[in-house]
């Protein structure tokens, strides 16, 4: 295809989008959002869902989008931002004065911010939904009869809202970005436990009071494995997670909507990923020109590889390979431009993780870059492939360089690190099937691998997002290291 393309920032920007949803507008978001089942779990007409997923993932995405929809449908969105509630629930040792402190705040917050969708600006609430015995959906239908009453010559859209609320009694709060400042301590642990029990407690007693709640997944695993309360919540958990077909297929509307073509995505569902992979012809070179395993492999392969199932990945990966050929003079992301960025977008990865992680262990930078692999090991075939002994030896012996802490103060056993390796998708999990084919899951895909009492036969692969950074002076031969026999199951 001929392709016209310049890339420039302002074209770089509109073709793959912002690393985060909260920088995009509504309108551009809409363009190339791509609606999975956990959009759909997440917004089932249910009291309390708590969205769960690793940085980058798309949770605010989701929201986002879903607080279009209720709008769409004259339902009642709130979103409560951490500064809405920057000064909450911080003062008391006592659990349940906690939840309590929460429980109070949430209610002025959430009756403010309905009657402000009313058009209602005099929100002094604080004392009236005492008289209400903190029903809170209670006191906002009096006040919706009451303003409606009040009002004559009402906004007929406001109206329609305050209507449609009287009738079906529903509001729906989000809470996003509340990991915000995460220190992993056991304050921020308390309060944030409170903060669930709260919003469950509140749905509870408020029937058409929903609560949706999106946390990183650091942060969810350190609440439910240090509160056992949580275990009344975890029915609620929906932990966000993508196939690299459904991020092939984002990164596809992405491509067509940027030159306005016609494109329907269902339609494209069920194709097999080498079936989709025209699509990408104005923008990518087709195949990999390099040597080692690699050679002659689709681009898409490339990309998807090197990728954590992350759509935050895709976009830096796109952006720093369409800078490199808008330095090149070259209107098409080829082999060259790819190879020039590996490097720094390991790199890139590297400190992510070191920035989403360390308030949990604080000697994480330490950790990854020792999981070099050794020249003994780099000469094996499997290179940056471990079974289970094998990878607690590797962990044991950088042990011996120093003990590592996490933030509660706990000395890590191999294992633990192993476990934490998992969690934050440093290595994933992997087995050879009698096929060939090579099964690999993420830690959010089954979190039961890495347990101390069961073996489920499976080994453990550093993944290629991070292995440019630990060994920049092979990088040339990671081709080789590196197998795209069972791409699509990465």
């Amino acid at each position: 295809m001929d392709n016209k393309l310049i890339f420039t920032e302002e074209n770089i920007n509109k073709l793959f989008g912002s690393e985060a949803a909260e920088d995009e507008t509504f309108e551009r978001l809409q363009s190339y959002y791509l609606k999975s089942k956990t959009h759909t779990k997440v917004t089932a007409d249910l009291p309390l869902r708590i969205l769960v997923g690793h940085k980058g993932i798309g949770k605010s995405a989701l929201f986002k989008m879903a607080i279009a929809e209720d709008e769409s449908s004259n339902r009642i969105p709130i979103l409560i931002k951490p500064d809405d509630i920057a000064e909450l629930a911080y003062d008391s040792q006592d659990f349940n004065q906690i939840i309590k402190d929460w429980k109070k705040g949430l209610n002025i917050i959430i009756a403010k911010k309905v009657l402000n969708s009313f058009g209602e600006t005099n929100n002094d609430v604080s004392n009236k939904i005492k008289n209400f015995g903190g029903k809170l959906l209670s006191f906002i239908s009096e006040s919706a009869d009451n303003f409606l009453k009040s009002y004559v010559n009402l906004d007929p859209t406001k109206k329609s809202l305050v209507e449609e609320f009287i009738k079906n009694k529903k509001v729906i709060v989000y809470l996003d970005d509340l990991d915000r400042g995460w220190q992993s301590k056991k304050e921020d642990i308390t309060r944030i436990s409170a903060l669930l029990n709260a919003c469950r407690d509140l749905s509870n007693d408020n029937f058409g009071l929903q609560f949706r709640i999106s946390l990183r997944s650091d942060v969810y695993y350190l609440v439910r494995t240090s509160d056992e309360s949580t275990d009344k919540i975890e029915s609620s958990v929906v932990w966000h997670s993508w196939t690299n077909h459904e991020i092939l297929l984002l990164l596809i509307k992405r491509i067509e909507n940027f030159f306005g073509r016609e494109f329907d995505v269902e339609k494209l569902k069920n194709q097999p990923q080498n079936a989709l992979s025209d699509y990408l012809d104005t923008i990518f070179e087709k195949r990999f020109t390099d040597q080692g395993k690699w050679s002659n492999a689709p681009t898409y392969t490339i990309l998807m590889s090197l990728i954590r199932k992350r759509p935050r990945d895709l976009v830096k990966l796109c952006t720093l390979a369409a800078r490199n050929a808008y330095e090149k003079n070259s209107n098409l992301i080829r082999t060259d431009h790819l190879k020039a960025i590996f490097e720094e977008y390991s790199q890139g990865r590297i400190q992510d993780t070191v920035n989403e992680f360390k308030s949990e262990l604080p000697q994480i930078d330490k950790l990854l870059l020792n999981m070099k692999p050794s020249r003994k090991e780099l000469k094996t075939n499997l290179g940056y492939i471990y079974d289970t002994n094998s990878l607690k030896r590797k962990i044991a012996d950088i042990r011996q360089q120093g003990t590592f802490r996490f933030q509660n103060g706990k000395i890590a056993t191999d294992t633990e690190l192993m476990q934490f390796l998992y969690k934050i998708n440093f290595i994933t999990a992997r087995r050879v099937l009698e096929s060939g084919h090579i099964d690999r899951k993420f830690f959010e895909e089954n979190r039961s691998l890495s347990s101390q009492l069961v073996n489920f036969g499976y080994d453990w692969e550093i993944h290629p997002a991070f292995r440019w950074a630990l060994q920049p002076e092979e990088a040339f031969d990671m081709y080789k290291r590196i197998d795209l026999s069972a791409i699509e199951f990465f």
